[in-house]
């Protein structure tokens, strides 16, 4: 898998608020780590999602596989083991994986950036 890849995976239940069952989902670990487990964020065509901080509205194409509006849930980012994946449906495009850049750093970022002494 590459980063970028929107995937269909199964997620395991959960007690509440984690997002289960089988959806999409975008590979965003990059492509030189070396790891047993992939990192991926959830996505949901429940347009209510994104009354939540960190998400970012993906509409439809063919490159990226999805068949509806979706929201890409950033907040929900987690690892997975690859035996999860059910297949590759599509490569979500530059510009949406951008976005989700972006909010990884804003999600993620410290609130006070240390300064380094020169």
């Amino acid at each position: 898998m590459a980063r970028g890849d929107m995937l269909l995976i199964r997620l395991p239940d959960s007690d509440q608020r984690e997002e289960k069952g089988t959806r999409p989902a975008i590979a965003v670990q990059t492509d030189i780590a070396i790891s047993p487990m992939l990192m991926v964020i959830p996505v949901t065509s429940s347009l209510g999602a994104k009354r939540f901080p960190f998400t970012v509205k993906l509409e439809p194409s063919e490159t990226n596989g999805l068949t509806l509006t979706s929201i890409a849930m950033v907040f929900q980012l987690r690892a997975i083991d690859p035996k999860r994946i059910v297949r590759k449906i599509g490569e979500l495009e530059a510009d949406y994986l951008g976005q989700i850049d972006a909010e990884i750093w804003r999600m993620l970022k410290p609130l006070d950036e240390p300064k380094l002494d020169s």
